[in-house]
């Protein structure tokens, strides 16, 4: 009989409803979830602001990839961080996605010390990945993995065995036009109480992802993509949720910031800088600019509120 997956809804083709987007499946004999992320607007957003070689650029859509599928795995209200340092050619990826799908991404680099073929490896040694949730009701939560491993899919496969959490695996791959990944994630016993049976099953669900071949996630849609490595196993597909480029950035947080810094410091700003400072967006390189009066009507009014003509 051949493979039609269940879903959740009416979805024709999903890249042809939203270019970005993350998409959930269900094995309905076994608990396991699986997730599914196709990046490709939010991915060239973040590459048209900045010139990244194509091994920087590779690293920074997997990790893209990689927050969006935290995300939705980690069901909260609020924001997540991802952030790679290293002392290598790459000392900073850094990747934040909302709850809400939106993302934004910036990575430093050393272009000197880049290679054509350079993975995870040479460009991060003796990195680090901290992973902040910051909820917007709740308490804020850091966990730390070192880059030990091959792919950055290997350091967060490894973080997840080692923290006690439910076993979780990745696979990630980016060419500098989309960013994809996909995560299976053993859920607690429902279906499968038996141990050896749920162990058996997320062994098999686990291999065949293993199978999967780097231009089969970049180039496949998700129900193919199912159809190739589960056509025997039942599963239900759920609807996509959007997902986006967006910066957080704005004229009045860059307000808050300056005055943040204090009266006095700022008007020092101001005179260092020929009455006019600017603050810089690194995500999206947009600018802010604030005169003397802009300055004087922040401090005026407790710094509440920006000032209300937009310059960049």
């Amino acid at each position: 009989m051949p493979f039609a997956p269940k879903i959740a809804g009416l979805i024709l083709s999903s890249e042809l409803r939203m270019p970005d987007f993350s998409q959930r499946f269900l094995f309905d004999d076994s608990d396991i979830r699986g997730e599914l992320v196709v990046l490709h607007e939010s991915y060239q957003h973040v590459l048209a602001k900045h010139a990244y070689p194509q091994p920087v650029a590779q690293l920074l859509g997997e990790l893209l990839a990689a927050a969006a599928l935290l995300v939705d795995t980690l069901k909260f209200d609020g924001l997540l961080v991802l952030q790679a340092r290293s002392a290598g050619a790459v000392p900073l990826l850094m990747v934040e996605c909302s709850s809400d799908g939106d993302l934004r991404a910036i990575a430093r680099y050393h272009a000197e010390q880049i290679g054509a073929a350079a993975g995870l490896p040479e460009l991060m040694p003796e990195g680090v990945l901290a992973m902040t949730i910051d909820p917007q009701n709740g308490q804020r939560y850091q966990g730390i993995v070192s880059l030990d491993g091959a792919t950055l899919a290997d350091c967060l496969s490894s973080y997840f065995a080692s923290s006690e959490q439910l076993p979780t695996r990745f696979w990630l791959c980016a060419d500098g036009q989309r960013a994809r990944g996909l995560l299976l994630q053993q859920l607690p016993a429902d279906r499968l109480k038996d141990p050896e049976a749920r162990e058996a099953s997320w062994q098999h669900v686990a291999t065949l992802a293993g199978t999967l071949k780097t231009e089969e996630l970049l180039g496949l849609d998700n129900p193919t993509l199912l159809h190739r490595l589960y056509h025997e196993e039942p599963l239900r597909l759920f609807e996509p949720r959007a997902l986006q480029f967006r910066c957080s950035c704005s004229r009045e947080r860059s307000a808050n910031a300056l005055v943040s810094l204090g009266q006095a410091d700022a008007e020092l700003l101001l005179r260092e800088h020929a009455g006019s400072v600017v603050i810089d967006c690194q995500f999206c390189n947009q600018r802010y600019a604030f005169d003397a009066a802009d300055v004087a009507q922040l401090f005026a009014g407790g710094g509440s509120e920006a000032p209300s003509d937009t310059r960049h």
